[in-house]
């Protein structure tokens, strides 16, 4: 039982799938709030093109 203990601390390949999980997050994040800050530009953009077209 002490064996599989040890073996079962030292096994870190459920610790880098964690990280690798928490990197995707960190980056989705990203993706998210920089869609949305271009969004609300386009959004500008636009409003102001059709304005100038009426």
């Amino acid at each position: 039982m002490s064996q599989f203990l040890k073996s079962f601390v030292k096994d870190e390949s459920g610790a880098t799938a964690i990280e690798y999980g928490l990197i995707a997050a960190g980056i989705s994040v990203v993706i998210i709030t920089a869609v949305g800050l271009i969004g609300d530009g386009l959004e500008a953009t636009f409003d102001d093109i059709q304005a100038a077209l009426n």
